[in-house]
C-alpha cells in the first residue's frame, strides 16, 4: 500500500507562489514517475507536470515557464509562480511503477483577489 500526502495548497493573489509538496510512504520506496494533475469545477483532470527519475519533464502548455517540479528521493514539489485565477483547481499527485498507479487525496488551490 502506498499513500501520497499533498499539502501547500491555499489562497493566493494574483501574480503570486506557491509551494506543492506531495510525500510518497508505504510499500514502495521509488517511483518511475511522480507527476502533478489538477481538476477545476467543471473541467476534466489535466497534466500539469511530470517527472522521471531520470529526469525528463513534462510540462503542460498552460503551465510552462511558471510551474516547476522537483523531486527529492519520494518527495516531489511543484513550485507555482505568477500565479493566474485560471490556475485555481484542486492539485494531485501521481506516482507510477509499471501498471500500479497512485493518487494523493488533493490540496486546494485559489488564485483571488
Amino acid at each position: 500500500q502506498v499513500q501520497l500526502v499533498e499539502s501547500g495548497g491555499g489562497l493566493v493573489q494574483p501574480g503570486g507562489s506557491l509551494r506543492l509538496s506531495c510525500a510518497a510512504s508505504g510499500s514502495e520506496n521509488s517511483f518511475a514517475l511522480m507527476a502533478w494533475y489538477r481538476q477545476a469545477p467543471g473541467k476534466q483532470r489535466e497534466k500539469v507536470a511530470l517527472l522521471t527519475t531520470i529526469g525528463s519533464t513534462l510540462y503542460g502548455d498552460s503551465v510552462k515557464g511558471r510551474f516547476t517540479i522537483s523531486r527529492n528521493q519520494n518527495t516531489v514539489y511543484l513550485q507555482m509562480n505568477s500565479l493566474k485565477p485560471g490556475d485555481t483547481a484542486a492539485y494531485y499527485c501521481n506516482a507510477r511503477n509499471g501498471r500500479r498507479e497512485y493518487w494523493g487525496q488533493g490540496t486546494q488551490v485559489i488564485v483571488s483577489t
